[in-house]
């Protein structure tokens, strides 16, 4: 079944054609750009990117996965509502992966937020592989100095989170957890305060962990979920409580 994969919770806009077989997953077509402020413009043409890359059409697609988060109101909202739209509009059912997991599952090893996997369902590259009892923190950025963050055990299961914080905080609990390792574009912009060691990929969430995710749901034709946002916290902008007064 071809499926689409979207995500915008963080500054990597991110749209992917993956084939779920009941073998494993394969990536088609991968495309990714980092930059904050642009998610509106840059997922519809990279949407439509994808598509013509593998010679398809939306009524090709038999399910969309969407990444839901935690991340940014504005840019966050704009991956849902394309997912939710199209799912609505073709018919088909659309399935949501915490961001953050995509991220801290082991698929994720060895794959990077510009590269798609091509191959069958593997397990990752001996180096990148965790290592027993490992637990790994997953930071992403979630400006106002804060991270969004979870912590994963060795097998890909989420223990803590999601939440969002000050980076000592996340820290903190890291170390209450006994953390070995963080990952993540939160982990590397407060490195220093996290105090663990770094894993270099992936930074941002990768396509191939988030069809993984949802991959079971899709073989067993389970239906269509409501993509519901992982915000966390009410958005930068809000509305006035009262009116303010033009007179002078």
């Amino acid at each position: 079944m071809l499926v689409l994969v979207v995500d915008s919770s963080t500054p990597a806009v991110t749209a992917a054609l993956v084939e779920v077989t009941a073998d494993g997953v394969v990536v088609r077509a991968h495309r990714c750009t980092v930059d904050a402020r642009a998610h509106g413009e840059l997922l519809a043409p990279q949407v439509e990117a994808v598509l013509a890359e593998v010679g398809a059409r939306p009524g090709d697609l038999g399910a969309i996965v969407a990444g839901l988060g935690p991340g940014p109101f504005t840019g966050l909202r704009v991956g849902l509502v394309t997912a939710a739209t199209m799912g609505q509009v073709l018919g088909i059912p659309t399935y949501g992966v915490c961001s953050l997991d995509g991220i801290g599952h082991p698929s994720a090893a060895g794959t990077t937020g510009s590269a798609p996997l091509r191959e069958q369902s593997t397990p990752p590259r001996e180096q990148d592989t965790p290592a027993r009892d490992e637990r790994v923190l997953v930071a992403a950025d979630a400006r106002r100095k804060e991270v969004y963050w979870a912590v994963y055990d060795d097998s890909g299961q989420r223990i803590a989170g999601p939440a969002v914080d000050a980076p000592a905080v996340a820290a903190a609990r890291a170390r209450e957890l006994a953390v070995t390792a963080a990952v993540g574009d939160g982990a590397h912009r407060y490195a220093d305060v996290l105090g663990l060691p770094l894993r270099g990929e992936p930074r941002y969430p990768a396509v191939f962990a988030l069809a993984t995710l949802a991959a079971e749901r899709i073989r067993a034709g389970a239906p269509g979920e409501t993509l519901t946002p992982l915000y966390l916290r009410r958005p930068d902008a809000v509305a006035a409580t009262s009116r303010k007064s033009v007179l002078p």
